[in-house]
Parts: C-alpha cells; structure tokens; sequence
C-alpha cells in the first residue's frame, strides 16, 4: 500500500524534469512550488475551505452531538441516521447532488459553494467523534453543577465542554484532512478561479507528471499524515484521561 507512496517521494527529490528518468538528487522542486503563484493560489483556497468549514462544522457538530446524547425529542434517531448518512454516501453522490441543487436554484459555484459542500461531510465527522468522547463522560457531573447552582449553560461551558475539548480538536483534525484532501467535490462546486490544492495538481499531471507534482503531492501527504496522528493521539489521551 505504501510502495506508490514511497515512489513517489524518491522521485520527487529527482534533477530530471522527467520522473522516470533518475539524474541525482535535488530539492529544487520544493523551492520551486513556493515561488509558482498558481500553487500558493490553490493552497490558499483550500486553507480557506477546510478552516470556514471545519471551524462552523466545530460549532454545530458539537451542538449536534450533545443534543442528541442527551436530549429526548420525537424522530431522534431518524435525525442521527440522515445527521452521519454524509459517512457512508460516495463523495461522487454527494457531489452530484450539490451540482444539481447549485442548478435549480441558479447559484454561481464559488468558493463559498465549496465550502457549502465540505461542511456536509465535516459536521458529520466532527459530531461522529464528539459523540464517541460524550459515551466516555459521565452525565451525573453535569447535574451535580446544576444542583449546586449552576445553570444549564454554566454546567455546559464549565463541566462538559472542557471534557469534550480532546473530542473536538480530534474531531476538527480528521474534518481538516478530508476538506483538505477532497478532490471530487470541489471539482463539481468550485467556480472560476477557485481551485484547491488537489485540483490543481489534477490539472498538471493531465500534461504528465513531473517532479514539482511529485513534490506538492509529498507535502499533501505529510500534513495529512501529521494531522490525523496529532487527532488520534489526543482522541486516545483524552479517552485515557477520561478512564482514570
């Protein structure tokens, strides 16, 4: 599984415009995509696509996730069925989907649209696994507050949100990785000048791939490694916490 990935890295280090052609090592490549306007273009575009959905999806994915944890109200477990239904559709659905509703209602695809898209899928991830921190809290602290004199938002921000905080970050982390990385959804909602960061590198290797695609794919591949290692080690430490 991580031979590809191993190619692709050695090869990104490659002198040779041609990547099936070794010629020594180098690391002009990575200079070179920081001075290429329309990578930064992309890369910032994407930063502000997963950081706007990603930061709304944080605010209501965990609204979201405590409501239905521990409230009652009629058709609650249809709401949490169609609330992670973004899990389990295809990215190509859902793509699909916003295209045609982008179309009905004459909506020019932009930026905004994307971000639109991405919050679909980051809400759901983000309340997924602040609901999994919530099943390892114990709701009688919450009413002990409340018994002393607290009110239902003193309990909320003093008691449960400091517990639910690892739940968050980790939950933010696994959501910025996916916005980050998407490819079909944004291809189908970006409009004019809005590329992300996986479009353009789908845009240049259609005229072969060469080292600088190999190197912006290595650094896209790192920073989504590093952020779903730093989720995963403060989803487990907060559950160790938790347990103690």
């Amino acid at each position: 599984m991580y031979l590809p990935i191993g190619v692709l890295a050695f090869y990104s280090f490659n002198q040779s415009a041609y990547s099936a052609k070794w010629e020594g090592f180098t690391l002009k490549w990575y200079r070179y995509l920081f001075q290429d306007e329309s990578i930064l273009l992309a890369l910032k575009n994407s930063l502000i696509v997963a950081c706007t959905a990603v930061g709304i999806a944080a605010i209501f994915g965990t609204l979201m996730a405590v409501g239905l944890a521990r409230y009652r109200f009629p058709g609650r477990s249809l709401y949490r069925g169609i609330s992670y239904l973004p899990l389990i559709i295809p990215d190509i659905a859902i793509a699909v989907a916003t295209l045609v509703f982008l179309a009905a209602f004459a909506i020019t695809p932009s930026l905004w649209t994307i971000i639109a898209a991405h919050l679909v899928f980051c809400l759901a991830y983000v309340a997924l696994v602040v609901s999994s921190r919530l099943n390892n809290i114990d709701p009688h602290l919450e009413e002990a507050a409340l018994d002393l004199g607290a009110t239902p938002v003193q309990a909320f921000m003093k008691v449960l949100l400091p517990q639910l905080m690892p739940g968050i970050i980790a939950g933010c982390l696994l959501a910025f990785v996916l916005s980050l990385d998407d490819f079909i959804i944004a291809s189908f909602t970006a409009g004019g000048g809005s590329n992300t960061l996986p479009m353009e590198i789908f845009s240049r290797i259609r005229m072969g791939v060469k080292p600088d695609v190999n190197a912006l794919s290595v650094i896209l591949i790192v920073v989504s490694a590093i952020a779903a290692l730093i989720a995963e080690l403060i989803r487990s430490t907060g559950e160790v916490r938790s347990n103690e």
